[in-house]
């Protein structure tokens, strides 16, 4: 074999060996070291990218979860309230049952009936103003839709969390159709002849029943009056009336054609067609009509947007005025007014991306927003102006009540499946997509140390060995020496 002594091969190949396996030991160590099998780009970059996308994911989600705990808590301070507000409800219900049993109580009982319920109301309101969570506001109206109409018998109602905000320019409502009462009228007169003869008449309303028999000193106004008490006695929603014309006229109280009712008299004409016979009443009509040129639904007297609606969606006004001349409706609709939403509802992010968000209107507890619009004959605007120291004031009370009942435990029902169905349903889900992202990103990035020691162990052995090799290769260019002895 040739001997050279400029070049020593065998020395610069151990010694590129012995750089190969010291940059992979070196890289092993960073790897066992740190615990990541990918520390830089170097080490995977089409991995580096996935791992990355994962780690925003998991924070995102993990701020989610927290996210959700902290909404969580809010709903249940929301709800603790609100279940305080029922409570003082209920006793101003049972004031009030109190001050109705007029036979035995006196003014001074009715005073103090009354004082109480003026502190239970003012408790409401105090917790109205002063439930918060932190230094937000729960109960006070400020987390909710806002409205306010302007128009001759145009009143809002509410709105959902998706009906958009239209504070500045309100969204027109104009009318198709107005809404009526379903009613029954005579064809005949109720004449003394059929009164003297004994004319039964008899209204049958939701599975209610009134009945009366004329006698023979009725006149047509004290027939039609008994009727009216039997009416009232048995919990009939309607009102009995003459018209100019001496017939009966039954119109349902409540507008829409939910409701109906069934008419009979012992002479053909006076109420039903036939003696005898049960006759059903007119069918009442639901309003129609537009909100910002958009669809909604009639019921009753309320327009409400339909789901789905641009901007309209949830919002409900009521028309309680007639539009058109004299009743009669232009073909494209009449204008009635306009209705202004202020959108207020909380949202929530409860998801790691970008629209992943639920929502909840909290309205206003104060009693001067509890009750409005409720039917009542003493004229209370709302559960602030609740009276009981007279007897229709009672009565009214009562009903004034039990619809702010119903309402607040609506409420919190709203608020119950809120926290059940949406977050705490999202929560649990949260948590397990998180565990499954730290799992999938670990498999990506984390090192397997049991395989990276043995390669370590390998790639010291390779570089122990290299290093030797190359002392070797370096005592090569000694034997050209023997040949000068």
């Amino acid at each position: 074999m040739a001997l050279r002594i400029n070049h020593n091969i065998a020395a610069v190949n151990a010694h590129r060996n012995l750089q190969a396996n010291d940059t992979a030991m070196s890289k092993t160590l960073e790897k066992l070291s740190s615990g990541l099998k990918i520390n830089r780009a170097a080490d995977g970059p089409a991995a580096l990218v996935i791992s990355e996308q994962m780690r925003g994911q998991i924070a995102g989600i993990t701020q989610a979860i927290d996210n959700s705990e902290t909404a969580i808590s809010m709903v249940q301070t929301t709800e603790s309230n609100l279940n305080e507000v029922s409570n003082l409800l209920t006793s101003v219900r049972q004031l009030a049952i109190h001050a109705s049993n007029e036979g035995a109580n006196n003014e001074e009982m009715l005073d103090a009936d009354q004082r109480e319920i003026d502190n239970a109301l003012d408790t409401i309101n105090r917790i109205s103003k002063q439930a918060q969570f932190g230094s937000k506001k729960l109960l006070d109206g400020s987390n909710g839709a806002a409205g306010s109409t302007t128009g001759t018998g145009l009143e809002f109602v509410n709105a959902g969390l998706k009906t958009q905000d239209s504070s500045k320019s309100g969204f027109e409502v104009s009318i198709l159709q107005n809404a009526s009462k379903t009613n029954a009228q005579g064809t005949q007169a109720l004449s003394p002849e059929a009164i003297a003869g004994g004319e039964t008449l008899m209204v049958i309303e939701n599975g209610k029943t009134a009945m009366y028999t004329t006698k023979a000193d009725d006149t047509a106004d004290i027939a039609i009056k008994n009727l009216a008490s039997e009416v009232a006695r048995n919990g009939l929603d309607v009102n009995v009336a003459l018209d100019d014309g001496g017939k009966v006229n039954i119109t349902h109280n409540k507008f829409g054609s939910d409701h109906s009712f069934q008419v009979s008299s012992t002479t053909a004409g006076v109420l039903s067609d036939e003696a005898g016979e049960i006759k059903v009443s007119n069918k009442g009509t639901d309003v129609k009509g537009t909100i910002n040129g958009e669809s909604a639904i009639g019921k009753g007297q309320v327009l409400t947007g339909i789901t789905g609606a641009k901007n309209v969606d949830g919002l409900s006004v009521r028309f309680t005025g007639q539009a058109g001349q004299d009743g009669e409706i232009p073909e494209g609709g009449a204008s009635i007014g306009r209705a202004y939403v202020s959108q207020n509802s909380l949202k929530f992010q409860v998801g790691g991306n970008a629209g992943q968000t639920a929502g909840l209107s909290i309205g206003s507890t104060h009693t001067t927003e509890l009750s409005k619009n409720v039917e009542n004959g003493s004229g209370y605007g709302s559960l602030q102006d609740v009276d009981v120291t007279s007897f229709q004031g009672a009565q009214d009370t009562l009903k004034l009540v039990d619809d702010a009942i119903t309402n607040i435990a609506q409420f919190r029902g709203d608020i119950g499946a809120f926290q059940k169905n949406t977050l705490e349903s999202n929560l649990s889900n949260l948590r397990v997509a998180n565990e499954n992202l730290i799992s999938s990103e670990s498999v990506i990035r984390d090192v397997d140390m049991a395989s990276e020691m043995a390669t370590f162990t390998r790639n010291q052995i390779l570089s122990q060995s290299s290093t030797a090799m190359l002392a070797q290769a370096n005592q090569t260019p000694n034997q050209v020496l023997r040949l000068l002895q």
